[in-house]
Formats: structure tokens, C-alpha cells, sequence
């Protein structure tokens, strides 16, 4: 079986169930009082929209709520998908790269950030956002926030600076795999828990190995049935791939 599936992601799904695991967003996370076993449910939506759509409406028929964090760019931003995922329950939130945008350049980024915050803000009272890796810039947009504070703007939180990653289990599908920290320029980070699982597969199999609480982040473009588009993305992943290990090798 093809990994990188609706097929497989629902089994994924399935098989945490089944573990007695609950799923939350992040923004209950940080609002309600959760139960012990808990996976905190995250998605990048940073292309390809409609495949979000698709892993909304799997999650809404099996009952979890999930974060979508859009870009403000067009690749990402469609306004009737992102109403839709809205309307199916879920928590909209934005995923920020203003830092990258604005070219370093904090007093910019910032108008850019509260601009664009309002402009979710249309669509569902949006309360936590989290940063775009933009792995070809040299920005990290997180370094925003070393001289504003978001929580002016209303924002309860941002994965990378809230979460206790000593707690939590992170696993993320960057780089088209569960193990990518060699090609994840940004989308990293240090904490306790280190499964090594490389495919979804190896996860469901792994299950036991798993600490109470996790947080998962997928892309959802990478995850589609169809063969051809399937089949684009795993290679255009691969040539990414090479792309982002020769930067983190420079800037390590």
C-alpha cells in the first residue's frame, strides 16, 4: 500500500482512536482542560487547498476537529475552501511568513501580520497562528516576534513557543516522510521524545511507542489518492528535498 494516502492517513486516524486517544485543536489545547491522552491535530496548508478540504471532511466524519493554518498567499488562500473548513467545525488559523515577506525588514512584517490577521479574521475569530517555514529565505519568521508580542493582537499562541516539546511527541510529515529532520530547514524541534518513524505505517505499527500527548502536523497536499498527483508530488518532494539538505548543511 502506498503511503502518503487518504487511504493511509485515515488509518493513521483509526488506529489513534482506537488507542483511546482524543484529538484537539490548538486552540482548546490552550483553552479548555484536556484530557491526559490527548493528540493535538495541526495542518500547514501551504498549497493545493482543496486536498485540506478533502482531510476536513474525513476528520469531520470521524468526529475530530483539526487546525488549518493558511498562507496569505494565493497558492493557500481560498476564501470558499477555507469557509468550508470552517464550517465543518474546525479551527482556522493563520500561518505567517511576513518576516520573509517584508525582507527582514520587523516594522513592515508587523503591518503585514496585523493586515492579514484581520483578513482570517473574516472567516473564523482566529485566536493561534503558527509560522511558515519559508525554507529558500533567510528569514525566520519567528523572529518577529524577538521584538513585538502577538498576544497584543488577541493571539493565545504559536506552536513553536507554547508547546513543552519535552511533553509532547512531535511528529510532522515534513519532507514527505516522519524522519525529516535532515531536510527540515525550520520545521524542527528539540525536545525528548525522538520515535524515528520514517513512514505512517511505521506509526500505526508504533503506536505503543507513543507518550501520552502528541502533537501531528501534516501538509495536506501530500497526502491524495489519485496516482498522477500522487506521483508529482513524491518527486517534486525529492528534488525539494536535495534543495533544503544543502541548506541545512550550510547554515549548520
Amino acid at each position: 500500500m502506498r503511503d502518503f494516502t487518504l487511504v493511509a492517513y485515515e488509518m493513521l486516524l483509526d488506529t489513534l482512536i482506537k488507542n483511546a486517544y482524543s484529538f484537539n485543536t490548538f486552540e482548546d489545547h490552550l483553552t479548555k482542560s484536556i484530557e491526559d491522552r490527548q493528540v493535538i491535530l495541526r495542518h500547514d496548508v501551504d498549497k493545493n487547498p482543496a486536498n485540506s478540504l478533502a482531510t476536513a471532511q474525513m476528520e469531520h466524519k470521524l468526529g475530530i476537529r483539526a487546525t488549518y493554518y493558511f498562507r496569505i498567499v494565493k497558492e493557500s488562500n481560498h476564501p470558499h475552501i477555507i469557509r468550508s473548513i470552517a464550517a465543518l467545525g474546525h479551527e482556522i488559523g493563520y500561518h505567517y511568513e511576513d518576516l520573509a515577506l517584508a525582507q527582514g525588514n520587523t516594522d513592515k512584517a508587523l503591518m503585514l501580520f496585523e493586515s492579514n490577521l484581520e483578513y482570517f479574521r473574516q472567516y473564523y475569530p482566529v485566536t493561534t497562528i503558527c509560522m511558515h517555514g519559508s525554507p529558500l529565505s533567510k528569514w525566520d519568521n519567528r523572529k518577529i516576534w524577538d521584538k513585538y508580542n502577538y498576544k497584543v493582537f488577541g493571539i493565545q499562541g504559536e506552536p513553536y513557543f507554547e508547546i513543552d516539546f519535552d511533553r509532547f511527541c512531535y511528529l510532522t510529515d515534513t519532507g514527505r516522510r516522519w524522519n525529516g529532520e535532515k531536510v527540515s530547514v525550520r520545521d524542527k524541534v528539540l525536545g525528548s521524545h525522538n520515535p524515528g518513524f520514517k513512514s505512517t505505517f511505521d506509526i500505526i505499527r508504533g503506536i505503543k511507542a507513543l507518550p501520552n500527548q502528541v502533537m501531528i502536523t501534516t501538509h495536506p497536499q501530500r497526502w491524495e489518492n489519485r496516482w498522477l498527483p500522487w506521483a508529482g508530488e513524491w518527486v517534486l518532494q525529492n528534488m525539494k528535498n536535495k534543495i533544503k539538505r544543502v541548506i541545512t548543511t550550510i547554515s549548520n
